[in-house]
């Protein structure tokens, strides 16, 4: 920031000269602070000779003891195995087994019992029918009434319920239900 000078007064002669210099140019030179060079000086020398001799010290001295696991020593229990027999003889191949398709059942004729994959018969609902339902009990909902006579594919069963044993049944239109087995004769495919 600049300082304020007083302008130089006209009736004194020489007072014009220092006004033009720059107010740094009018100061006196200063001394050189030997004092504080000097003292700054033997800090330096004073902390690399520190330094030196910190550096010296580490690298002379002696090494940490090292100490060593003591080995673990592991015995073996297991005799040593016996070398591979020689493959000089070449072992015959095992065929492969061909898969053979169960027996296809013989729907021409009836079985004794009610069977799953067989045919039956609605019979013993004196002319009225019997109810396929939608599940194996009379609390189940009533799909359709199958006429006495008609022909059905088993397909599962037998289950228990509200007293009847019951099958499951397909008609011929595809439909699926379950039918009291009471009410079902076993019969040849129709």
């Amino acid at each position: 920031m600049a300082r304020y000078r007083r302008p130089p007064d006209p009736r004194k002669p020489g007072s014009e000269d220092n006004w033009d210099k720059p107010h740094d140019l009018v100061r006196v030179k200063q001394p050189i602070p030997w004092l504080w060079l000097g003292l700054g000086i033997v800090v330096a020398l004073l902390g690399i000779a520190l330094t030196l001799f910190l550096v010296i010290q580490f690298l002379t001295r002696d090494p940490l003891p090292v100490t060593l696991p003591t080995p673990t020593i592991i015995r073996l229990t297991a005799p040593p195995l016996t070398p591979p027999a020689s493959l000089d003889v070449l072992s015959t191949a095992t065929p492969i087994p061909t898969f053979t398709p169960p027996p296809t059942p013989d729907l021409s004729v009836a079985p004794n019992a009610l069977t799953v994959g067989y045919y039956a018969q609605v019979a013993n609902t004196d002319d009225i029918g019997v109810s396929l339902r939608s599940g194996p009990s009379t609390d189940n909902l009533r799909l359709v009434l199958v006429p006495e006579g008609a022909f059905v594919l088993i397909l599962g069963g037998p289950e228990e319920g509200s007293g009847f044993i019951w099958w499951q049944a397909q008609l011929d239109d595809g439909t699926e239900g379950w039918i009291a087995g009471d009410f079902l004769l076993p019969a040849a495919q129709p």
